[in-house]
């Protein structure tokens, strides 16, 4: 109980600090894991095993909602393909340049090009958790990202295969079968609910078919945990389970990054090693960004992910490790990568705010692409005969979006971020468009039409409808002529909006118990009636 207690107090105290600081606390809980090392505390039992699950169970929630599809695109497999190629040839060269210097330690060619193919994969964990805490995961370039990352996992299976000499179990193509046979005794799983039962059916599908199994066969668990999350999506519930799931993901994912630091405490020329390692990040960055406008992607849209993918992978550890045991790496390679990765993570928080601002200004000084270069989905949005326009089409977007067509008529269009939610809205009749109302380059695809009257920002966050705003301002879509109406989960929020001098806003909460018992009383045909002493 007492090491139970002092690692929850090291990891909540550095999670708060990093918090303070407006960093993630996922660098908070690094820093507590190489602090309580440094004090020679031993690791909770089962720290390791908490970690994993805690990942496992991010890439099933993510699998939950991603689109197989977006693995065709040539912006996700060339991109992949072609960066892992550059960049581990050139990371080798920079490497057998810094060895030269005596930076780092001196090594053989090939190995130096095995550690640039490590460093030219981005963290999974710290890629996903970006994109979620944006809510972004279905964007177009939260898409291409997680595209990405699935190429590099199955490129990480063939390096573990080669770091270890061991080539998966024959058996694995068993799952050729299994897969659908899981996905055709899963389609009823919802009738579990969503309290126990339904946690427990996450839980288990998640590491037992999934990351216990393809373990078992020589390949990723991780890998695994995506296919049951693929094998769930498409069933009554998926959302609500990963909503299930979440609070769980999180704690657990806490045992991640605490056991980054017990991996050891660097010494001095680990640091500087490990230091001079980050020197590969912006070929890095500057790689995914060239590459996907090549395949056609507007600036801010690859500066997007571009900088989410701008870090070094956890796997590079695990490899590592696997090398020092086998003996073709040297030990200090394992320090150096320790204080590389986490201090890539740092770097990816500071590049990833939660406003997406950051990428906004860089591809502004980009300057526009000419529409011939562009992909399809990059192209002018024609605003045609509308008058309304609802930003987010989730649930509250819907409504509006139906209110104002069915109950106003007023031609509506909506735009949202989600291409399967996009497809869903297009196929029910709806008027809709994909895209990133806080991207400046949104409004500038936009044509400009004098008809609109009235725009709603109906997303699901605070900071993106507060972002959308500006934006919206910036472009010279606010003009007094024009009503901008918001939501707002929270007083605090409408009091932001407030402060931003926007006064049409609905707290989304405020009038709920009015409206329940209003349309509960309608539907018993109760006259409305207003108690004496009270104000219309």
């Amino acid at each position: 109980m007492e090491l139970l207690v002092i690692t929850l107090t090291a990891a909540f105290a550095c999670g708060l600090a990093a918090h303070l600081l407006r960093l993630p606390p996922l660098i908070g809980f690094i820093a507590a894991g190489f602090l309580l090392c440094a004090l020679g505390v031993e690791p909770l039992p089962g720290l390791a095993d908490m970690g994993r699950i805690g990942v496992a169970l991010m890439l099933f929630t993510i699998g939950l909602h991603l689109d197989p599809r977006v693995l065709l695109r040539p912006q996700v497999w060339a991109t992949a393909g072609a960066h892992m190629l550059a960049v581990s040839l050139l990371s080798a060269v920079l490497l057998a340049g810094l060895a030269v210097l005596g930076v780092v330690i001196p090594t053989a060619a090939g190995t130096l090009v095995l550690i640039g193919l490590l460093l030219s994969f981005s963290s999974t964990i710290v890629v996903l958790k970006i994109l979620q805490d944006r809510d972004d995961e279905r964007s177009l370039y939260g898409r291409l990202a997680i595209g990405v990352l699935l190429m590099q996992d199955a490129a990480a299976v063939a390096v573990i295969s080669f770091s270890t000499g061991e080539a998966p179990s024959p058996w694995a193509l068993t799952l050729l079968v299994l897969i659908p046979l899981l996905v055709l005794a899963t389609r009823r799983w919802q009738a579990l609910g969503d309290g126990d039962l339904g946690v427990l059916f996450g839980l288990t599908i998640a590491l037992v078919p999934g990351y216990a199994l393809f373990e078992a066969l020589g390949l990723s668990g991780e890998l695994g945990a995506l296919a049951m999350g693929l094998v769930v999506a498409r069933t009554p519930g998926a959302d609500q389970l990963a909503r299930t799931l979440f609070s769980l993901r999180e704690l657990m994912l806490i045992g991640f990054f605490l056991n980054i630091g017990f991996l050891g405490v660097p010494t001095a020329q680990n640091v500087i090693q490990g230091l001079a390692l980050l020197l590969l990040l912006p070929l890095q960055g500057i790689g995914y960004w060239l590459l996907l406008v090549l395949l056609g992607m507007r600036h801010r849209t690859a500066v997007l992910s571009s900088l989410a993918l701008t870090n070094f992978s956890e796997f590079a550890l695990i490899v590592a490790a696997l090398g020092v045991e086998a003996g073709w790496l040297a030990p200090d390679w394992m320090g150096a990568l320790v204080v590389a990765v986490a201090a890539s993570f740092v770097v990816a928080a500071v590049l990833n705010p939660l406003s997406v601002s950051l990428a906004t200004r860089i591809s502004a000084r980009l300057g526009p692409r000419p529409l011939a270069h562009l992909h399809p989905d990059e192209r002018p949005i024609d605003l045609g005969d509308a008058r309304a326009i609802v930003l987010g089409m989730g649930r509250v977007g819907r409504r509006a979006y139906d209110r104002l067509s069915d109950d106003y008529g007023l031609r509506v269009l909506g735009v949202e971020h989600d291409a399967t939610l996009v497809a869903q809205l297009r196929a029910s009749g709806r008027w809709v468009v994909e895209g990133d109302a806080t991207d400046a380059e949104f409004w500038a695809r936009v044509r400009e039409d004098d008809d609109i009257e009235l725009i709603a920002l109906a997303m699901p966050t605070q900071h993106a409808n507060v972002e959308a705003l500006a934006q919206l301002r910036a472009s010279g879509s606010d003009r007094g002529d024009r009503t901008i109406a918001a939501i707002a989960r929270y007083r605090e929020d409408v009091e932001e909006f407030e402060h931003l001098g926007l006064w049409t806003v609905v707290h989304l909460y405020a009038g709920a118990g009015e409206t329940l018992a209003d349309q509960a009383a309608e539907t018993i045909g109760l006259p409305f009636q207003r108690a004496e002493g009270t104000v219309a």
